[in-house]
């Protein structure tokens, strides 16, 4: 289905963004992982994960020791390449990271990039979760030994996110998700298909919300969404009233203005809190000028400048604490 989509010079022009998709799906099945287009400092990573290669992208402040290291994990039918867009500099996370004092590591969860092979179906969510750990202990004892980690998610990415917090106390300094609620506005049956325009107001949304060449930059960020992963996407309800509440650190929810996959209303995120029982504090966010894939659209700067001042304020929290002393009671922040 056609498009209308600005250039850089202001000429207007239609763009079949199903078809693209369509294509970028097809080149990504083929291609070899991390050969994607990368921005400068941003670099190609292959770890060991239990026996399971994980590929992904990192990145590392120029000289100084990280402040903390951030896991970025994609969601479903993407690749690690989501946090290092290519359509404007404005949109990569692995570069602001960096110049911001951070290393960054985007991987590709278990049934994308170098694991595609091994694991073409991919795997259930809390086997996901336990691959990502052991993926990042590897990476965090190898770039940086006893530096505090930070969990940065979208969509299905931030479902693994949740199960791999889930009773990790030691050196998670927090959590922060977008795109992610527990109830679906959508249809199951839309996950990983192929149904033109419905998945194109899903997925994003208005196309003014993104740069000039969004489309075309973000096809070897596309990838198959593995049939394990579709499968558990309509138990996520259940498993997230087992999961959530052993969730013990700060957690941050950005819902985008133009989000369609997740019902967010005031209840909705009501009922997600309750859940998060254990997490010493809550703050929930409502991103104004942006869809479902926040991170390569217009408002990825300030959805990620906003998301680092979170880290930067469990940091604090971290440092300022007294050994032997607890919280007594949780902050929930809207």
């Amino acid at each position: 289905m056609p498009f209308v989509t600005m250039m850089e010079d202001g000429r207007f022009l239609m763009v079949d963004v199903t078809a693209m998709q369509r294509a970028a799906m097809r080149s990504a099945a083929a291609a070899e992982p991390c050969q994607w287009r990368s921005s400068p400092g941003v670099h190609p990573v292959t770890l060991d994960a239990g026996g399971i290669s994980l590929s992904g992208l990192w990145s590392e402040p120029a000289q100084e020791a990280p402040r903390a290291v951030i896991i970025a994990l994609h969601g479903g039918g993407m690749n690690a390449g989501y946090f290092d867009g290519q359509a404007h500099p404005d949109v990569s996370l692995l570069t602001l990271g960096a110049r911001l004092g951070y290393t960054v590591l985007a991987l590709d969860r278990p049934g994308y990039g170098a694991s595609a092979a091994h694991l073409p179906a991919g795997q259930r969510l809390t086997t996901q979760a336990a691959t990502v750990r052991c993926a990042v202990q590897a990476f965090t004892a190898r770039r940086a030994p006893g530096t505090g980690t930070f969990m940065l998610a979208h969509s299905f990415g931030a479902k693994v996110a949740f199960a791999a917090a889930a009773d990790w106390d030691t050196d998670l300094l927090g959590l922060d998700v977008s795109g992610c609620g527990r109830r679906l506005a959508a249809s199951t049956s839309l996950t990983g298909s192929d149904r033109g325009g419905s998945l194109r107001r899903l997925n994003w949304g208005p196309l003014s919300l993104y740069p000039p060449e969004t489309f075309r930059a973000s096809q070897s960020v596309v990838a198959p969404m593995p049939a394990r992963e579709i499968s558990t996407v309509a138990s996520w309800l259940g498993l997230s009233a087992a999961i959530l509440p052993r969730v013990r650190v700060p957690v941050r929810l950005t819902f985008a203005e133009h989000e369609a996959w997740w019902c967010h209303s005031e209840n909705d995120l009501a009922d997600l809190a309750a859940l998060l029982s254990a997490a010493p504090r809550i703050v929930t966010d409502r991103l104004p000028q942006a869809g479902h894939n926040i991170s390569l659209g217009w408002a990825a700067r300030a959805y990620h400048l906003k998301a680092l001042a979170f880290l930067e304020e469990c940091l604090t929290t971290k440092n300022t604490q007294r050994p032997g002393t607890t919280t007594s009671m949780s902050s929930r922040e809207g």
